[in-house]
Formats: C-alpha cells, sequence, structure tokens
C-alpha cells in the first residue's frame, strides 16, 4: 500500500456521497456565504456544508470511533449554524468550525465517560466489536496507526490521505499557514513510516 503524501490511500472509511454534495466554492465566495449565513441564510449554510464537511468529518475520525463519525459531524453543524452569528471574523470561519468540531469530540468523550460509569459491561463489548472490525481492513489498521499520532500530525495525515484534501486546502479550510501544513505532513508521513516499519 502506497504512502506517499501524493497519493491518496483508499482506506474506505471517506465521507459517504450523500453526506456532501459537490462544488467548490470560490474562496472570496466563502466570505459573503459566512455573511449571509450570520444572518440566518440556510441555503449560504447549506453551500459552506458543501465546502467543510470533508474536514470536519476528518477532524472526527481522528478523534472518535468510525460508527460515530457521520453523526457527528451533522451535530457540528447543526451547533455552528446556532453559533455561526458569534464569529467575529468571518475570514475565520474554517478554524473557527475545526474548533467547534474538535470541541464535539471532546463533547463526545466527556458523554461516553458518563455512559461508562452507568453501565460498566456495555462499552468493553461495543470497543470490542469496533475493533474486530476495524482490523479486517488494511486501511482501518492504517487509520489506527494515524489515530496514535500527535494530534497536529493525525489531523493532517486523516484529512490528506483519507478525506482527499491538497495541502492547499486543508491549509485554506482549517486556517493553518500552508507552510505548517506541509510541516506537518512531512513529520506525520515520516512518522507514520516508521511505525508502519516501511522506508521513505
Amino acid at each position: 500500500m502506497e504512502c506517499a503524501v501524493g497519493t491518496p490511500i483508499e482506506f474506505g472509511l471517506r465521507m459517504s456521497p450523500g453526506m456532501a454534495t459537490a462544488g467548490r466554492v470560490p474562496e472570496g465566495d466563502v466570505v459573503s456565504l459566512v455573511a449571509a449565513a450570520r444572518g440566518g441564510d440556510r441555503v449560504a449554510f447549506g453551500r459552506l456544508y458543501e465546502r467543510y464537511a470533508r474536514m470536519v468529518h476528518g477532524i472526527l475520525l481522528g478523534r472518535v470511533p468510525i460508527g460515530e463519525v457521520e453523526d457527528l459531524v451533522q451535530d457540528v453543524f447543526v451547533r455552528a449554524m446556532r453559533q455561526v452569528h458569534t464569529l467575529r471574523d468571518v475570514n475565520a470561519f474554517g478554524g473557527w468550525l475545526a474548533t467547534v468540531a474538535r470541541n464535539q469530540a471532546n463533547d463526545y468523550h466527556r458523554r461516553s465517560v458518563e455512559l461508562v460509569e452507568l453501565d460498566e459491561e456495555a462499552p468493553g463489548q461495543a470497543l470490542q466489536k469496533e475493533k474486530s472490525s476495524e482490523l479486517e481492513d488494511d486501511g482501518a489498521a492504517i487509520l489506527e496507526v494515524i489515530r496514535a499520532l500527535p494530534e497536529s500530525y493525525r489531523e493532517t495525515l486523516i484529512l490528506r490521505l483519507v478525506e482527499g484534501m491538497t495541502g492547499q486546502e486543508i491549509a485554506e479550510r482549517t486556517g493553518h499557514t500552508p507552510g505548517s501544513v506541509r510541516v506537518n505532513l512531512h513529520r506525520g508521513m515520516h512518522m507514520l513510516r516508521e511505525k508502519l516499519g516501511t522506508k521513505a
């Protein structure tokens, strides 16, 4: 299986086709879409969903159980739609949305801890089922290795290798600089190759 940064790996874990329809939204239009969404325009918010759903999916994929990701993507956008009026800088929408996604993942884990306290047996059984189904697929096994990397590398690699986003797209949508994305991809791929026992 090829792990070069320029070649996406097929993990079978990308968003389902119905989650985000087509459409590349030009960067200049994003600002006007955010401004319209802040005013309550649901169509504009739908266009933002089309642009940013893969990013949100990738962020969650690195943080929560695979079976929970698609539902949590929807939860992130519902939360963002309710809170978008609080966004001060419309140019920072991508970074703000990435933070909403990370917070949603943290909330998921806090709720999971509360559920574990209520029922000690069920979470262990669910975890065992999840692990066994993931290990059946090479892509899922590699994803588990990526999920064990430091957060900045994990998130960037998942957006690149699983979601198929370019370095430029990652930078535009997350609010990171192109240079930091390049560094994270380079170092993350190096760490991933070491853990997989492959040569650069």
